[in-house]
This record gives structure tokens, C-alpha cells and sequence, in this order.
């Protein structure tokens, strides 16, 4: 008597589908390769869903408006800004009560090289560029929003210089050498 044959192959990757099937009906999604966190062999890739609903930069991203240097360039000096700034903090209340008036944390190492690394980055694209990257102008017209998407642009690719995620012979746009 013959083996009966099988009809699918059974591979373990087949097996563990960890994709999600349905998302929210107001989510605004991306397909992005990540690192495959359950992989036997270093390097391996998974696609996963990110949100890009209220991330402006992961939207231009994923809308393939900016390259990936700009993209890591751009998180990087998010991360910086995280970093560094020190506003209003949540109350810990793992430290003992004493009388309400909280001192003050010092700064960490973290902290000072993030500001280091904003101010450099402050010098190199001087007070018109970094105030582009960190606030939305109220200015609606056509011109402007043409300027401000080339002038964005100039500034991450600055960003990905400055935080080493691209070279200076890797930054021609339109023939033009900076």
C-alpha cells in the first residue's frame, strides 16, 4: 500500500501566523520590516503593522516622501529632545512623603549629551531650521506649504549627516551638491 501524499508542506514558520487580521476602523497603518523577535538565526525579518496616525514623520515614511536616513535622522533628534527635556514629572509615590516640596533630580549623563548633541544641532541648522522641525507654522498657502516640505527636507537630510546616518557625497537632490 502507498503513502498517502500530502498536499501541504508543513513548515513551523507556516504554523505561527502572528499577524493581526482586522485593525480598528479609524487606524491608519504601515507595513514595516522589523527584526523577528522569536527568530533561531540573527538578521531574520518579519513585516508588522505600525501606526502612523499621529506620527507625522512615520507617515512621510511610509508615503516614501523621505528616504531612511532622513527617517533615522529625524527619530533621532526626537529621541535627543525626549532626552533632554525636563518639564512637569508624574509624582512617584515610591519615594517617601516628607514634606511636598520635591527636589529637583540632577542630570543625568543621558540628559547632557542629548543637549550637547540639540545644541550642535542647533548651530548647524541655525534658528530658522530647527524652529521648522519643532513647530507647525499657521501659514495656509500653497507656496509656503511647497517651501516648508523643501526646507524640511534640507533639515533632515542635515539631521542625517549630523547623527551619522548618511554620508556627504550621499546627499545629492535635483544635481544639486551641498
Amino acid at each position: 500500500m502507498a503513502r498517502p501524499r500530502r498536499n501541504k508542506s508543513y513548515k513551523l514558520t507556516q504554523i505561527y501566523d502572528r499577524r493581526s487580521r482586522e485593525v480598528p476602523f479609524n487606524a491608519v497603518v504601515a507595513e514595516v520590516e522589523v527584526d523577528n523577535p522569536l527568530a533561531l538565526d540573527s538578521g531574520e525579518k518579519i513585516l508588522a503593522l505600525r501606526s502612523i496616525r499621529s506620527d507625522p514623520l512615520g507617515r512621510l515614511h511610509a508615503h516614501h516622501q523621505i528616504d531612511e536616513a532622513q527617517y533615522r535622522g529625524g527619530r533621532a533628534f526626537q529621541n535627543d529632545w525626549e532626552r533632554a527635556e525636563r518639564g512637569p514629572q508624574a509624582v512617584d509615590t515610591t519615594r517617601e512623603y516628607v514634606d511636598g516640596t520635591g527636589t529637583r533630580e540632577p542630570v543625568t549623563e543621558s540628559q547632557r549629551q542629548a543637549v550637547l548633541r540639540l545644541n550642535r544641532v542647533e548651530r548647524e541648522l541655525g534658528t530658522d531650521g530647527a524652529a521648522q522641525i519643532g513647530q507647525r507654522r499657521a501659514v495656509r498657502t500653497q507656496r509656503w506649504n511647497d517651501y516648508f516640505g523643501r526646507r524640511f527636507r534640507e533639515c533632515l537630510d542635515r539631521l542625517a549627516l549630523i547623527y551619522g546616518f548618511a554620508t556627504e557625497t550621499g546627499t545629492e537632490r535635483g544635481g544639486r551638491r551641498r
